[in-house]
């Protein structure tokens, strides 16, 4: 097979959204951190929302992962899945899903202090050369032949040994 046309992950992202609460952000910055091994990033709102928070407000918490360690995080949160997803969760290239429970984790065990929490896992798929797309200076459009289908995503996916589902 040719290496140019290898998919491979590009990033994994954890995301807790906590609606603005003090007390959940800083749980859910402590499970994070104790999970990844990084410091999670602060999300904040870009404009006034309709549920009436304001611009600037602190609304959840994110860590986005690379290489060898999204690997590995990757197939912990496919155990606590089942390893089953719904097709409707898939798009090209990417897919997202929730996890209910912190503790379906393996690798994490209850913590008073934190709680039982949920998060959301969104993942992110290239092939060698999408960083013609990145380039800051003057980004180039990427071959259709290159781009990654929903179907060639299907099959990274069972690979890892995950069931898709409908």
């Amino acid at each position: 097979m040719n290496t140019m046309r290898e998919i491979r992950i590009e990033k994994v992202t954890l995301n807790m959204g906590c609606g603005g609460d003090k007390k959940k952000i800083e749980k859910s910055q402590k499970f994070l951190s104790t999970i990844t091994g990084q410091e999670p990033v602060v999300t904040t709102t870009h404009k006034r929302t309709t549920f009436g928070t304001s611009k600037g407000k602190p609304m959840g918490v994110k860590v986005t992962l690379r290489g060898k360690r999204a690997k590995e995080i990757l197939q912990d949160t496919f155990e606590a899945l089942d390893k089953k997803l719904k097709k409707g969760q898939i798009n090209d290239g990417n897919f997202s899903f929730g996890i209910k429970e912190s503790i379906d984790l393996p690798n994490v065990k209850y913590d008073p202090d934190i709680g039982i929490v949920g998060l959301d896992v969104c993942v992110n798929l290239e092939r060698p050369g999408f960083t013609v797309k990145r380039r800051r200076k003057r980004p180039s459009k990427i071959g259709k032949k290159h781009l990654i289908t929903k179907d060639q995503t299907i099959k990274w996916i069972e690979k890892q040994g995950v069931e898709v589902v409908g």
